[in-house]
């Protein structure tokens, strides 16, 4: 469950770190009176749960009454990556010294959860990982866990790691963390992450979780039941299984392709799931092509082929989609494939290839 800024800011306030002051607002008429209150200049700040705020435009400075108006307004009349926003946050502009990125993730790679510092902040840290990687330090949360990050206090990496685990989260991120010009140290941008497997121990976010916007694609794949998040690519892929899934992503982009999408249609997948997943993915007009990879075990193969045959003619599919079929009942399956205009592939590997290859065209 992701949060929105507003609501991540409160939540650090509550652990001690300093945040601006600031106040939500849902019309230009009541940003105009948080104005009054709160003084100028602000700093006027689109609420959606998706990134690339400051570069759509969702990010603005106000220095007059008349501004703050037009600008709140503004704001509000716009969609970011197709989600409306409906809310912004005015805050006080910081006097800024000196911009950090300080956040905690769970790192699967060590089984654990990672601290990530750089003095580099205010930009995506994948973009510093790219261009600057000597800027960014880890650190892996022990116990008893004591790092020297002389740039910030001990007290601000104690706080966001208390923070982070008492609300069982699976991100926790400051960007930027700033020092400003009289030597506070501010938290003017955060993001934070809870683990919806966890929510039943916080009945407080229970109402947050209720109101969470989601990618609008995403949020039909939950109405439709369907594991699915959505990837900024354009290669659709579906599988059976969390883990065939991720290892065909893996293939798409070993074949230089980019995954546009994580879809796990589970065990025992019946034809009206698999016609119900590509409706699902012909939403997202980035997709350019479909690799189908599917491992008969509890789910038969000849079952996928024939709702991947009566969806590709109900919905007059006009994308290139390769399929791969192995396991239960896997010959049936190909038998009916075979007499389509589909591309098959025998290994994941060739699927992947064929796809890529496809859309390269």
């Amino acid at each position: 469950m992701k949060l929105y800024e507003y609501q991540a800011k409160e939540l650090l306030a509550k652990f001690g770190i300093l945040t601006p002051a600031g106040q939500v607002a849902a019309s230009s008429d009541e940003a105009v009176r948080i104005a009054a209150v709160l003084g100028l200049p602000l700093a006027i700040k689109a609420q959606v749960q998706v990134g690339g705020r400051g570069k759509a435009g969702g990010i603005k400075i106000a220095r007059t009454i008349a501004e703050v108006s037009s600008l709140s307004q503004q704001i509000l009349n716009m969609k970011i990556k197709e989600l409306p926003v409906k809310k912004v946050l005015l805050e006080q502009a910081v006097d800024i010294e000196k911009e950090y990125y300080l956040g905690i993730i769970v790192d699967r790679a060590n089984k654990g959860n990672t601290l990530i510092f750089s003095t580099v902040g205010g930009i995506d840290i994948e973009e510093v990982a790219r261009t600057e990687p000597d800027k960014i330090l880890k650190f892996e949360i022990r116990n008893k866990f004591k790092t020297q990050i002389s740039e910030i206090p001990n007290e601000i990496i104690d706080s966001l790691i208390k923070m982070y685990f008492a609300v069982d989260a699976t991100l926790a991120e400051i960007n930027p963390l700033v020092i400003t010009k009289s030597g506070k140290v501010i938290a003017a941008d955060a993001k934070i992450i809870i683990d919806d497997n966890a929510l039943f121990r916080h009945p407080e976010f229970s109402s947050i979780s209720e109101g969470a916007e989601t990618d609008p694609i995403e949020a039909e794949a939950q109405r439709r039941k369907i594991a699915y998040v959505r990837l900024p690519g354009n290669v659709g892929i579906i599988g059976n299984g969390a883990g065939l899934v991720m290892s065909t992503m893996d293939e798409v982009k070993r074949a230089g392709g980019s995954p546009a999408d994580f879809l796990d249609i589970g065990g025992g997948a019946k034809a009206d799931v698999v016609k119900s997943t590509l409706e699902l993915l012909l939403m997202d007009k980035n997709i350019k092509g479909i690799f189908f990879n599917v491992f008969g075990g509890i789910t038969r193969c000849d079952e996928v082929a024939k709702g991947l045959i009566a969806a590709i003619d109900e919905l007059k599919i006009k994308l290139p989609i390769v399929i791969r079929l192995t396991g239960t009942r896997s010959a049936e399956g190909c038998k009916l494939i075979a007499e389509t205009k589909l591309l098959t592939a025998s290994s994941m590997q060739e699927g992947a290839r064929k796809i890529v290859e496809h859309i390269s065209q």
